[in-house]
């Protein structure tokens, strides 16, 4: 700041006592605008009061309104204000309406507009313009229908500016109504407001009228307006203007070279460029490094640019823009900073440009280096600016220097707004973003789609479904629903639970695609209904709807969540036929899928195949491993991946403790835990916490586990609790189970697993009274126990069975070899229900009634029955199998000569020839 003063000091040195609102320009440019301040104040102390009024005061507001300097042009507005009534100056007052038209501050420019006594021509088309401009189309119609009805004389210029409205707004009735006017008035000789008129049947698409137009031109001769007509219809008008004679114009190249959509048509412009010989003409030039660009070849496109003797801002613009689009950041940074060093000052747009580039490469030391820039130079409070440097922020999720710039914007736009709730929520400040919106609100800004969009994926992530249905009814009382926004209401409705309202809104979406069918898929799989979302990815594709990769993953997520091998190989199939599995994130998944389908062999083939293999994949088959107990495999794959220099992050610590868990290796999972924070500096989440309290607790080292739970570094989670809680019902401690149990209360007191896991500890320990007092508890909740479920994979169908369920086509059937199975069993294997696990307080034989009619037991007794001998089975189920079930199953795969694969709420079993993989162990 004291370099800053000085700069201003040694600047002013010539004026021996400055007037005072010298003073009030700090972070003046060496530009124009600077020198004009200047020139003002001289004025101001050699010119008496009131003479010469509009030469003091208009050439500092035309530099004003052409830097879009609001602040300063404020700053003038007040020092008039302090020595003059401005609305006696008529000229003055219409230079400050265009100035406030300019910088976009369009209510400053109606307040005074509206104030002034007496209003020219010029007034109106100021304003006129403004709104024009600032894409207010639909005002500026409106506007212009009231200079109408006040009998406002209007000129070319005004018919040209609601021209360019009606074009804005595809509005046939008013441009028919303006062209008429124009006949009257005979602006037809005009040739900006004609061209305004052929813009507006052009964007109506109303060829007959421009043709009319075009052919009334003197001789077609209007280079201007075939520049217009190519600008419209494209390539075809240059081909025919050139067939015709006409001399192309620098401008016109300008236009066809906009028009261009393919590399092929663009070189034949740039050879026709060279014949007429304006290949080094500055502007040509600059359209040729856009084309070239756009084209993905910036190696043409530097070509042209090194080429260029006489840059000027659009030529360094239009190269900095090229690097960006192409996602090479580095060489648009480096060329920004060729910029300054050679003694350049780059403008608003290459700050925006390399700003936008250091946000989409995460470069937060060079975007800072940007900010210094445009600090020193004035240029963060412009708004686009500090839009864009508050964007960048929330780009390298640097929430505090994000929020310091959002806040020095002077005037603020729902733009800008916009940039810092989708901040907020890339970020996961989700309530912050949630908290702007209100002061939107409440300041009367215009909300639209995006700022929409962001909002909506803050109520998803809060799971805030009365906020998300307040969102809706805005969007349907202002009609801004469009294809993206009801995609991201499918969404948030379907992350809050509301599956209903999810697939009314997607059946409501005629035009759906490919996001819209991915929305309710994920929906289904999030809400536990991964039947119904492979029901309807089905009927995308009947649709013919063209899947990506991000639908596939969706699909895939479904398909693991039943655990059905036979559509997981179906899906592989079509993947490989689209060419989509050799992509990382779907090898992944497929690997994910195989793991999660009891088929880890399948799993790690895929594996030995991938061409590449990131921390994901390495991850994903690890954790396959661990769901089937095969630690030790883990385990060696564990240290495999890190012998190829490829470092685990806290996902994959995840996976190999739980591996661990589910394997006893007490010993291993500790070294794991301390691991993490040795070694790779990764300090343990909850979630790793409670892997460990679950292997310690499983082991029975429950003294540890509680030691483990009361000496993290953080506020234990309900996970933890939960975690602790298994252990203490498996081990039958009640001590540290009733700990655990109010723990696991006081922090998820809504959660019914919870209460089921509490009342399964007690009916172990026979305190039936403690069982009926949670039961009671959960019943004043309204808290329901999720039923037992199991289904189990026969041909192309999913069978599902329910605890004790009689809905089954061939119930009785089911029933009777169930019978059937356990007499055999009872017979010649001595198999004995234990009525232990039946946690209800009833005589014996209800005991061994209920355990009889688990939904297991269901699944696999019509597995036996509609099976050939020999066939393997796989059953899948919601809640951890119970001891009974395990040992009656073990004795299934023994005395029926089956290979059983279970896979329940916690891992898989193998069973085969009487033995289980988990060695009785989960």
């Amino acid at each position: 700041m004291s370099t800053l003063i000085q700069h201003i000091n040694l600047s002013s040195a010539s004026i021996s006592t400055p007037p005072p609102i010298l003073t009030t320009f700090p972070l003046l440019k060496p530009t124009n605008l600077r020198q004009s301040l200047f020139s003002f104040t001289h004025k101001l102390i050699l010119s008496p009061p009131n003479k010469s009024l509009d030469e003091a005061y208009a050439s500092v507001l035309d530099h004003c309104a052409a830097q879009k300097s609001l602040w300063h042009g404020k700053q003038i507005h007040a020092h008039i204000i302090k020595r003059h009534n401005v609305h006696d100056f008529m000229f003055l007052a219409t230079k400050l309406v265009l100035l406030y038209g300019k910088c976009g501050s369009l209510l400053d420019a109606e307040e005074l507009f509206d104030e002034m006594p007496e209003r020219s021509i010029f007034a109106y088309n100021a304003l006129l313009g403004a709104y024009v401009s600032h894409g207010e189309t639909r005002r500026a119609i409106q506007f212009y229908a009231d200079m109408r009805f006040l009998d406002v004389p209007v000129d070319a210029h005004t018919c040209s500016s609601v021209l360019k409205a009606c074009a804005g707004e595809r509005d046939t009735r008013c441009g028919r109504e303006i062209h008429g006017y124009m006949i009257k008035l005979g602006f037809l000789c005009n040739d900006i407001a004609v061209n305004s008129l052929v813009s507006v049947y052009a964007r109506c698409d109303d060829a007959r009228a421009v043709k009319l137009l075009f052919d009334q031109r003197s001789g077609k001769g209007d280079v201007v307006l075939w520049n217009l007509m190519i600008s419209t219809y494209g390539l075809i008008v240059f081909g025919e203007m050139l067939s015709a004679a006409v001399t192309p114009t620098t401008y016109t190249f300008v236009a066809a070279l906009q028009a261009c959509k393919e590399l092929s048509s663009g070189v034949q412009i740039h050879a026709v460029v060279f014949k007429y010989g304006l290949c080094w003409d500055r502007y040509v030039a600059n359209a040729l490094v856009v084309m070239y660009s756009e084209c993905s070849r910036i190696d043409e496109a530097e070509r042209v640019f090194i080429n260029i003797d006489d840059r000027d801002s659009v030529s360094w613009n239009s190269m900095l823009a090229a690097y960006v689009q192409n996602g090479l950041y580095d060489e648009s940074l480096d060329l920004f900073r060729e910029i300054t060093r050679d003694g350049r000052t780059p403008d608003r747009v290459s700050v925006i440009t390399a700003l936008s580039a250091c946000g989409r490469s995460g470069k937060l030391l060079s975007g800072m280096e940007v900010h210094t820039f445009a600090l020193k130079n004035g240029l963060d409070l412009d708004l686009q600016v500090g839009s864009t440097i508050t964007d960048m922020y929330a780009k390298c999720s640097k929430t505090r220097f994000m929020d310091s710039a959002f806040r020095r914007i002077p005037q603020k736009d729902f733009i800008s707004w916009t940039t810092i709730i989708s901040g907020y929520v890339q970020n996961n400040g989700h309530m912050k973003a949630l908290d702007s919106l209100r002061e939107v609100l409440n300041e009367g800004i215009y909300i639209d789609k995006m700022m929409i969009e962001s909002v909506l994926i803050a109520c998803r992530e809060l799971k805030s479904i009365s906020v998300a249905k307040e969102i809706h009814g805005y969007i349907v009382r202002r009609e801004l629903s469009d294809i993206v926004v009801q995609n991201t209401i499918v969404d948030a409705y379907g992350e809050c639970g509301e599956v209903d309202y999810a697939r009314n809104i997607f059946e409501l979406i005629e035009m759906k695609n490919v996001v819209s069918w991915t929305s309710m898929v994920d929906c289904y799989v999030r809400n536990g209904l991964a039947n119904e979302a492979l029901k309807i990815s089905h009927r995308m594709v009947r649709q013919g709807v063209e899947l990506d990769s991000i639908a596939v993953l969706s699909i895939l997520s479904a398909v693991t969540s039943l655990s059905t091998l036979r559509k997981g190989k179906e899906l592989h199939g079509f993947l490989v036929r689209r060419c989509l599995h050799l992509e990382k994130s779907i090898a992944s998944s497929l690997v994910d899928m195989y793991g999660s389908c009891g088929a880890v062999d399948n799993a790690h083939k895929l594996f030995d195949c991938a061409k590449s293999r990131d921390l994901v994949l390495w991850t994903s088959l690890i954790n396959g491993y661990g769901m089937h107990g095969q630690g030790k495999m883990a385990i060696k794959l564990f240290r495999k991946m890190e012998a190829e220099n490829v470092h685990p992050d806290h996902i994959t610590f995840l996976a190999i403790l739980y591996a661990c868990s589910h394997s006893a290796l007490v010993d291993e999972g500790r070294r794991f835990f301390n691991t993490m924070s040795c070694q790779y500096g990764l300090e343990p989440w909850p979630q790793h916490y409670a892997c460990l309290v679950d292997l310690l607790g499983r082991a029975n080292h429950l003294q540890e586990a509680l030691e483990l739970v009361e000496t993290m570094k953080m506020e234990p989670t309900a996970a933890v609790w939960c975690a602790l809680l298994g252990a203490c019902r498996i081990h039958s401690n009640m001590e540290v189970g009733e700990i655990a149990a109010i723990k696991l209360l006081e922090m998820d007191p809504k959660n019914p697993g919870n209460y089921v896991l509490i009342s399964n500890m007690f009916a172990v320990a026979e305190r039936w009274e403690d069982v009926e007092e949670v039961r009671m508890r959960m019943r004043l909740k309204g808290l329901k126990k999720d039923p037992g479920c199991s289904w189990v994979e026969i041909g192309d169908r999913l069978h599902t069975f329910i605890t004790r369920d009689r809905s089954h086509p061939r119930s009785d059937e089911i029933y009777d070899k169930l019978t059937q199975i356990t007499e055999k069993l009872e017979r010649d294997a001595g198999y004995k229900a234990q009525t232990s696990y039946a946690l209800h307080n009833v005589e014996v034989v209800e005991k061994v009634r209920m355990l009889h009619g688990h939904s297991e037991r269901l699944a696999l007794a019509y597995g036996l029955l509609t099976t050939p001998q020999r066939t393997p089975l796989r059953i899948t189920k919601n809640l951890r199998v119970c001891g009974d079930c395990h040992a009656f199953t073990k004795l299934v795969s023994k005395h029926f000569e089956r290979e059983i694969v279970v896979r329940d709420a916690n891992r898989f079993h193998h069973f085969k020839d009487g033995y289980c993989s988990c060695r009785d162990f989960w």
